[in-house]
């Protein structure tokens, strides 16, 4: 990544990040004046209200999950090549000693995170 993008990436991220504060903001107001308006509790109560909010609700979600696995990568980089190479050879055919069950998660996890920081170049983001 370059550094321009960098800086852009930055201001977008400051950008959404007021973005969201600001909807917090409104979504706090409404929710503590809808208990006493039965006008607005409808209102937000129907489904073109609740559908935006629970695409923003999974949106987050996915954005949450994916930056812990980014900052884990980012913050952990020199183990990164451990990661590949754990990657690489639990992948091989090779007969391996026996391993538990908790190994063999924290591999899948590994593999997982690895494919998806291969393939973040050819993918458009969510």
């Amino acid at each position: 990544m370059a550094f321009e993008d960098t800086n852009d990436l930055h201001l977008r991220i400051a950008r959404v990040t007021d973005d969201l504060r600001t909807i917090q903001q409104e979504l706090n107001c409404a929710a503590m004046q809808a208990p006493s308006d039965p006008e607005l509790m409808e209102a937000l109560n129907s489904l073109s209200e609740t559908e935006p909010i629970e695409t923003l609700r999974v949106a987050l979600d996915q954005m949450r999950h994916f930056l812990w696995f980014y900052s884990q990568v980012v913050g952990s980089e020199p183990e990164l090549g451990d990661l590949r190479q754990a990657a690489k050879t639990s992948t091989d055919e090779t007969p391996k000693t026996e391993s538990t069950f908790l190994d063999k998660l924290s591999r899948a996890d590994e593999l997982v995170l690895l494919h998806h920081l291969a393939d973040s170049n050819r993918r458009k983001p969510n």
